[in-house]
């Protein structure tokens, strides 16, 4: 059955730019057939969008779901020491406690227009088992998109990395629990669901040997691959000391730059690492809330777009940012750019297309991210007869400027997660008790 969505702003976000004030959306069978700004095509049945702005269903690509159990602690640290701190808080969680914070984080960001999230999980205590499938549940009873990444630690303190050993796993538990992840979980093709990476956490973490291994394991799988980099100065300076090099020395050393590749955060790029990430294709999640909270600085993205860098836009852990709120990460972007390089920096529709386009590009998706024929018909509708969109006459600056915003409709695949602000297949309120009585088991 087709469906015509008629009678509001339509943001294509395709290579043109196309935009139509006045136009509609037809989908059909989980896809979009047709989009445009003429006469209306026939269909099924019509939606009337009442003047509201239609976007692409915004795409996340960084988080740590589980960190929602965790939020508002260590609030005046630096990466280092915020770690330290919660590391052995989180060596607490099971997949009952998982699966609340999955879904009170997946119901955020469903709610912010956010229709395919990036799940970076890197704690497994031991004896703890189904923590991916926990949180896969939670995406698939809510109808978001989500691509678990079965994360890894192998360096613990004793041997000078970060976490604490009851956190370390041996290589090939990693490896085999990886590969059995993906053979019972990961999708492939056009509108897939359910997707798994493998995202080893970070070069104070994991060995170069279990890096190595990551890396040769997901590209005989098939997987893309990601990992924490150059987000702090300390970073550096440890990188430095451990291993001779800069973080993307590090990574060029191991072979683990290119298509397949996305790293968290870069705020420390220098132009020579500019241009080795342009040169191999090496994508960026940026997450600019998050470095401002723990004061990591600010990445220089307009550098990044310039140099031809794929940049998508992450909200990143519960933890480090307390809102999983994509659309405001829209405007944070723009923001944070505007600051670091003056108006001219970035546009609107450059910080819109990092939220849904990017993050298409990021997470080597070209099924999502744009509204075009062929696209899966992934969408959030933002109504515009609200108090602070009111003398907007451009109404997507004015959405984006005044974020953040409550998505009134988001559709994914063609079916409605979210109608009415509200969302469709779960009850946010009992979400957010479950949450509670959850997050009590982590109290200091």
């Amino acid at each position: 059955m087709s469906t015509l969505y008629a009678g509001g702003w339509i943001v294509t976000c395709d290579d043109a730019g196309s935009e139509h004030a006045s136009g509609w959306l037809l989908v059909n069978d989980g896809s979009i057939t047709a989009v445009g700004g003429e006469e209306e095509p026939d269909a099924d049945e019509r939606f009337d969008l009442g003047g509201a702005v239609v976007t692409p269903g915004l795409v996340n690509t960084h988080h740590h779901l589980f960190q929602t159990l965790t939020r508002a602690r260590a609030q005046q640290a630096d990466l280092f020491s915020w770690l330290r701190e919660l590391y052995p808080v989180w060596a607490e969680i099971d997949a009952e406690s998982e699966y609340a914070a999955a879904r009170t984080g997946l119901a955020e960001l469903a709610l912010s227009g956010c229709s395919t999230v990036f799940d970076h999980h890197y704690v497994f205590p031991r004896g703890r088992e189904g923590l991916i499938e926990a949180e896969v549940q939670a995406a698939r009873e809510l109808g978001v998109r989500i691509v678990a990444s079965r994360g890894s630690m192998d360096h613990g303190v004793s041997d000078g990395g970060l976490p604490p050993d009851e956190l370390v796993e041996s290589i090939d538990t990693i490896l085999s629990d990886t590969e059995r992840l993906a053979d019972g979980l990961h999708q492939s093709g056009a509108g897939a669901r359910v997707q798994i990476a493998v995202a080893p956490c970070s070069p104070f973490s994991v060995t170069k040997h279990l890096m190595t291994e990551s890396a040769e394991l997901a590209r005989r799988l098939g997987l893309v691959l990601h990992t924490h980099l150059a987000e702090t100065r300390e970073e550096e300076a440890y990188c430095m000391e451990l291993y001779g090099c800069t973080p993307v020395g590090y990574l060029t050393d191991l072979g683990w730059l290119g298509d397949d590749v996305w790293c968290a955060h870069c705020v420390h790029l220098s132009a020579d690492d500019i241009a080795d990430f342009s040169g191999s294709d090496t994508g960026v999640a940026h997450c600019p809330t998050s470095n401002l909270r723990l004061g990591a600085g600010i990445a220089p993205v307009r550098q990044y777009l310039d140099a031809g860098i794929r940049v998508g836009l992450g909200v990143d852990g519960s933890a480090s940012n307390e809102r999983s709120d994509l659309l405001l990460e829209v405007k944070q972007a723009l923001l944070v750019a505007r600051g670091r390089g003056g108006p001219d920096a970035m546009t609107v529709r450059e910080a819109l297309r990092l939220g849904t386009r990017g993050g298409a590009a990021v997470l080597g998706r070209d099924d999502i991210g744009s509204l075009e024929p062929g696209k899966c018909a992934d969408f959030a509708v933002w109504r515009t007869d609200g108090l602070e969109l009111g003398g907007a006459e451009d109404q997507v600056a004015g959405l984006v400027f005044s974020a953040p915003h409550r998505v009134d409709r988001l559709v994914v695949g063609g079916d409605d997660v979210v109608r009415g602000g509200a969302l469709v297949h779960a009850d946010e309120a009992e979400i957010a008790r479950d949450h509670r009585v959850q997050a009590r088991r982590f109290a200091a």
